[in-house]
């Protein structure tokens, strides 16, 4: 049976899912657009009566837009057309699950899955104590962090005590997030310099590509990166934003069997129907880290060039099939 009501995206990044709503308006899906930083909704609201499904797409790195507002809003909001009984992809628990990096580290350890060495701590005087018996160098980050967002690198101790001893707010005080908690954690140096991200769609295997970086950044945002590793520049209309980043490049991979199953365990317990996982091998011992998980997934700009198909093609085919809509150039 074909449902009536349209597939509903909310979103707070504009850029991002540009590819998205070409593919659905190419195909003539039936959609409608919730743009949170304008939404608002009442707990009397009978979304189920409007949507066929909610496909959330809120981004934890909003508060680095000025957006931080719509973080725990988004919360409340998932709750609600959950309650309602609306089907939402990627709902409360997928969205908190991606909001606490110190949970997801928790979750990977119940399940015997590695990760980087990490602490947690709430307060910047607790930095120092929190990394004994880390491997140098270290890396402090915000617990609901988004493309990279404050991630500092310490090579030594000297350097953290100064970030430590440093006036809050200022760029080279330690960045605690919307939540007031950072993980201090081992910084893993890349074999090959690159780390891998894997991508999953209804939480089976999708893609997965290299990402080549230089050391210098933290933002490995997968939409923003539009150069091959034969230093081919990609589809500037596919590129999320119109800028580069420098020096880092992308190419498709496969990762090993056991790496594919470790991404589908994880985001299966996260209850992440769509998203990514990052991890690393170390360069020192060859251990593979999964150190990042990511209920919002943008995909790799000009998927066609780079991994040989259309990822927002076999998104939009997936979406109408759980809505039970259907495009108009198919009726």
């Amino acid at each position: 049976m074909t449902n009536s009501l349209p597939i509903a995206i909310y979103y707070e990044q504009p850029n991002w899912f540009k590819p998205l709503f070409v593919e659905l308006d190419r195909r003539g899906t039936p959609y409608v657009k919730l743009f949170a930083p304008d939404h608002f909704y009442s707990p009397e609201d009978h979304p189920e009566e409007k949507y066929s499904l909610v496909f959330n797409r809120m981004s934890p790195s909003a508060w680095n837009r000025d957006h931080g507002d719509q973080i725990f809003y988004t919360l409340g909001y998932l709750e609600h057309l959950e309650s309602r009984g609306v089907k939402v992809i990627n709902g409360f628990k997928a969205f908190s699950s991606e909001l606490s990096k110190a949970g997801q580290l928790t979750l990977m350890d119940s399940l015997g899955i590695a990760y980087p060495k990490a602490r947690v701590i709430h307060r910047p005087a607790q930095a120092e104590a929190a990394s004994e018996g880390l491997r140098w160098p270290i890396v402090v980050k915000p617990n609901i962090g988004g493309s990279g967002a404050g991630v500092k690198r310490f090579d030594g101790m000297s350097q953290l005590r100064a970030a430590i001893a440093a006036e809050p707010g200022s760029p080279d005080a330690l960045q605690f997030g919307l939540d007031s908690t950072a993980l201090v954690q081992e910084f893993i140096p890349a074999q090959d310099a690159h780390i891998v991200r894997v991508e999953v769609l209804n939480g089976k295997f999708l893609y997965a590509i290299k990402v080549h970086i230089t050391g210098e950044t933290f933002d490995l945002c997968p939409a923003d990166i539009c150069r091959t590793t034969t230093g081919v520049d990609l589809n500037r209309a596919a590129c999320a934003i119109d800028a580069p980043k420098s020096g880092i490049t992308v190419e498709g991979y496969t990762p090993p069997a056991e790496a594919i199953a470790d991404v589908e365990t994880i985001m299966r317990h996260s209850g992440i129907d769509i998203g990514g996982v990052e991890y690393i091998t170390d360069s020192r011992d060859g251990q593979r880290y999964y150190y990042d998980t990511n209920a919002l997934s943008n995909f790799v700009a000009d998927g066609p060039n780079v991994i040989g198909f259309d990822p927002f093609a076999k998104l939009v085919d997936w979406l109408e099939a759980e809505a039970g809509v259907s495009a108009l150039s198919a009726q």
